[in-house]
């Protein structure tokens, strides 16, 4: 795959490959990754424009067959046509690989960011001043998404504690109902057998009641037939006298 830049999948100028020999090694390690570089290791402006393409995207080192070889950044200018390559390559890599055209897509960011970096290559070798300068509106716009990004990690983790104290709470909550469900049913039980005590109680009261009653009805009416008789006899009694 030809690349626009280091690490860029973009097709465009042939890059700088020159072998050397290698140092003392037993293994083949793969193409490290290219560094971002800080504003502070930038070269003076007044310097050679292949030195400061060489600060501002690093020479890439591999071996490869018992020899070092040693990628750097083509420092050819680019025309009109490049560019118009550029974009076209832009547009076709990012309906290859599907990048979503809105909110947060890490392909989509890739590809700008190789982009970019290839601009400021090309804006760097006609003026080595305007791609410091777009250096620096680089590394300030990967320092603030990195800040955000950082930021959105900081708030989905907060999210997540807040959902795990809030699940926990609910289980506590869900617990203490089932507790008091519990309870109420327990309470229910000892009111309705209270109830049933008392029912019982009445009915039983009532029948004394009623048997007491119909006892004391019983010699009331006993009493008032002993009573006539007793009147009867005492007015028997009394009569033959007068």
């Amino acid at each position: 795959m030809t690349n626009l830049s280091p690490g860029l999948p973009f097709p465009a100028r042939p890059l700088k490959v020159s072998p050397q020999q290698p140092g003392p090694s037993s293994t083949v390690p793969q193409p490290p990754k290219a560094r971002l570089p800080s504003t502070a290791c930038i070269p003076d402006p007044t310097k050679q424009a292949e030195e400061i393409l060489n600060a501002i995207l690093p020479p890439r080192e591999w071996v490869e067959d018992t020899q070092l070889w040693i990628q750097q950044v083509s420092s050819t200018p680019s025309t009109r046509m490049d560019v118009v390559h550029l974009q076209e390559q832009l547009d076709l890599k990012l309906q290859q690989r599907q990048a979503r055209e809105t909110g947060i897509c890490p392909v989509r960011r890739e590809l700008y960011s190789q982009c970019f970096d290839e601009l400021i290559r090309e804006v760097t070798i006609n003026c080595a001043e305007r791609g410091l300068l777009l250096l620096r509106v680089r590394d300030e716009i990967r320092m603030t998404i990195a800040a955000y990004q950082t930021l959105y990690e900081s708030s989905v983790a907060f999210g997540m504690r807040k959902a795990l104290q809030a699940e926990q709470g609910k289980s506590d909550m869900e617990r203490k109902i089932a507790d008091l469900e519990t309870e109420k049913k327990d309470l229910e039980r000892q009111v309705n057998e209270q109830k049933a005590k008392c029912e019982a109680t009445e009915k039983r009261e009532t029948e004394r009641r009623q048997v007491e009653e119909k006892k004391h009805n019983e010699e009331i009416q006993f009493l008032k037939r002993t009573n006539q008789q007793l009147k009867a006899q005492l007015e028997g009694i009394i009569a033959p006298k007068k």
